[in-house]
C-alpha cells in the first residue's frame, strides 16, 4: 500500500516588506541581504494572527466536504505555540469543523517537528488505511528589530493531508536521522524572540547532512544519482545550498548541475517569504512542484533539520498527475497579490500585541480567521463568515 502527502496548502500573511529596503534601513549593503542571505522579501504577520490562525488558513486550503470527516490525526508542529499547555492542533478543531474522533496535538522540536508529525502520520496511515491525517507546519520566525536575525525573519504555514493512494508524493519509508543536545538555537519560555550561534549552526546543519547523507547511502545502497532533486530545509535560501555545495566533485559534474538547477527553482517562494522554521522544507517542496520542471515518478531526497538538535534524511516519489491536485496558480496569485508596507510599518506590527482583555476590530481583519480577543488570559479565535 502506497501512503503519502495527498493534498498540500500553504499559506503566508498578506504583508511583506522588501529586504533592499530593510538593508538600507539598517544602513547595509544589499547585496549581503540578496545575495549573501538570498531573500528578497519577507512576510509580515499582523497583530490578530499567530501560529493558530496561520495552521487554519493553510488547512482550510486542504480540507473539504470530501476528506474531512476522514481525518483521525492532527499535528501541529511549531516552534511558536501560543499556550504552554494547550496545543494549537486543539484550537482548530472548531475553527476547521474536524470530527472529535481524531487525536490532535502539537509537536516542538525547533525546525524538525513537522517531519516528525509526518512520519507518525506515515505509520498512522499505514496501520489504518481507512483514514486520514492533517500536519501542520505553521511558525512566525522572530529574532527581532536590528539583531543579525532579522533579514532571516518570516511568517507562514504548510498543511499536509497523508492518505493511502495519495495523488502528489509518495513516501518511500526509507529515512535515517540523528539526534544530539546542541546549543545552536535556542529560544526560552520568557522570550518572544530566538537566540542563536549562527556561524555555529550552520556549521552543525552542514555536519548533519553530511553524516545522515552517508548514513542513507550505506543503510539503502543508493548514491545521489538515484535521485532527481534533492531538498532541503531552508532558513534561508543560501542555507540549503551549504549542504548541497558538500557534493560538488563527489558526484558527476552533469548530476550536480542538475541537482542545483533544481535546487534554486525549490527556493523560489521561500526567497519571497522568509523562514518558515517547521514549514521551510515543505514550502521548499511546494515551490520546487509549482515552478520546477517536475516529470512523474521523480525521485526526490529531503532533508530536514531542527536546531537543538534533531535531522532526518528520508526519500520520496512524485506521483504522475500530482499538478492536478496543487493549485499552482493560487498560490503564485497569493503570493503576487500581497501589500508591500514600510520597514517603519513593519517594526511598529512587530512591537504590537493583542493585549489581556484586548479585541481585535472585524475591519482590521483581512483573513478568514483571526485572534479575535484574549480573555482572562485566554486567547479566543473566530472565523470571518
Amino acid at each position: 500500500m502506497d501512503v503519502g502527502i495527498d493534498r498540500l496548502g500553504f499559506y503566508t500573511p498578506k504583508k511583506y516588506i522588501d529586504i533592499v529596503e530593510l538593508a538600507e534601513a539598517r544602513d547595509v549593503d544589499p547585496n549581503k541581504f540578496t545575495i549573501g542571505i538570498g531573500q528578497s522579501k519577507q512576510a509580515v504577520p499582523d497583530v490578530y494572527q499567530d501560529a493558530v490562525t496561520m495552521a487554519a488558513e493553510a488547512a482550510d486550503k486542504v480540507l473539504d466536504d470530501d476528506n474531512r470527516n476522514d481525518i483521525g490525526l492532527v499535528i501541529v508542529g511549531t516552534e511558536s505555540s501560543v499556550d504552554e499547555s494547550k496545543a494549537t492542533s486543539a484550537f482548530l478543531m472548531d475553527l476547521l469543523d474536524l470530527p472529535e474522533d481524531v487525536r490532535a496535538f502539537e509537536i516542538k522540536e525547533a525546525c524538525y517537528g513537522a517531519t516528525a508529525g509526518l512520519q507518525m502520520a506515515y505509520n498512522f496511515v499505514a496501520m489504518n488505511p481507512d483514514k486520514k491525517a492533517l500536519v501542520i507546519a505553521s511558525d512566525i520566525a522572530r529574532y527581532g528589530i536590528k539583531t543579525p536575525g532579522e533579514v532571516t525573519q518570516g511568517a507562514g504555514a504548510v498543511s499536509m493531508i497523508v492518505s493511502q493512494n495519495p495523488h502528489i508524493l509518495k513516501l518511500d519509508n526509507k529515512s535515517v536521522y540523528m539526534s544530539r543536545n546542541v546549543g545552536d538555537f535556542w529560544r526560552p519560555t520568557f522570550s518572544k524572540t530566538a537566540f542563536a550561534r549562527g556561524k555555529y549552526s550552520n556549521e552543525i546543519y552542514v555536519e548533519f547532512f553530511t553524516t545522515l547523507w552517508k548514513r542513507f547511502q550505506e543503510k539503502y545502497d543508493m548514491t545521489a544519482e538515484d535521485f532527481d532533486t534533492m531538498l532541503f530545509h531552508i532558513p534561508y535560501t543560501k542555507m540549503g545550498m551549504k549542504a548541497l555545495r558538500t557534493l560538488d566533485g563527489q558526484i558527476p559534474a552533469a548530476h550536480y548541475d542538475k541537482l542545483v538547477e533544481h535546487y534554486q527553482k525549490s527556493i523560489e517562494f521561500s526567497r519571497n517569504v522568509g523562514n518558515l522554521y517547521t514549514g521551510s522544507l515543505y514550502l521548499g517542496l511546494i515551490s520546487y512542484l509549482v515552478n520546477g520542471n517536475v516529470q512523474p515518478d521523480e525521485k526526490l531526497m529531503l532533508f530536514s533539520y531542527g536546531s537543538g538538535a534533531v535531522g532526518e534524511i528520508y526519500s520520496a516519489e512524485v506521483v504522475a498527475g500530482f499538478d492536478k491536485y496543487l493549485d499552482s496558480e493560487f498560490i503564485k496569485e497569493e503570493l503576487n497579490n500581497r501589500q508591500k508596507i514600510s520597514v517603519p510599518d513593519y517594526e511598529t506590527i512587530f512591537s504590537e500585541e493583542l493585549e489581556n482583555a484586548g479585541i481585535t476590530k472585524l475591519e482590521d481583519v483581512h483573513d478568514k480567521f483571526y485572534l479575535s480577543e484574549i480573555k482572562e488570559s485566554e486567547r479566543l479565535y473566530k472565523k470571518v463568515n
